[in-house]
Parts: structure tokens; sequence; C-alpha cells
């Protein structure tokens, strides 16, 4: 069951769940920002990683 579903209760299971899914969610999303702007700036300095340097 899900937050937003009426028979929904706020027990302590439910909330260590939420608690742990929430970080790890959080942990994902900031892993993929990072990511994503290192990529972004890596791509604008033209840097490249790959070892074809003709």
């Amino acid at each position: 069951m899900l937050p937003f579903i009426f028979e929904w209760a706020w027990d302590m299971p439910h909330i260590v769940f939420m608690g742990a899914l929430g970080y790890a969610l959080n942990v994902i999303s900031i892993g993929l920002t990072y990511c994503i702007i290192m990529a972004t700036i890596d791509t604008l300095k033209g840097k490249s990683e790959s070892g074809d340097h003709h």
C-alpha cells in the first residue's frame, strides 16, 4: 500500500520502510545529478576520454 491509499497506517514498519526508501532515492538522485553535471562540464570544456588522439 502507498501513503495516499485510505487504508494506510503509519506504524513503525511503514515509517522505517519509507525512510529507507527516501534515503536510497536521495543517494541515487545525488549520484545521477553529479554524473550529469560532470559530463556536461567535460563536454563544454572539450575533454575527451577516448584513446584516439590523431
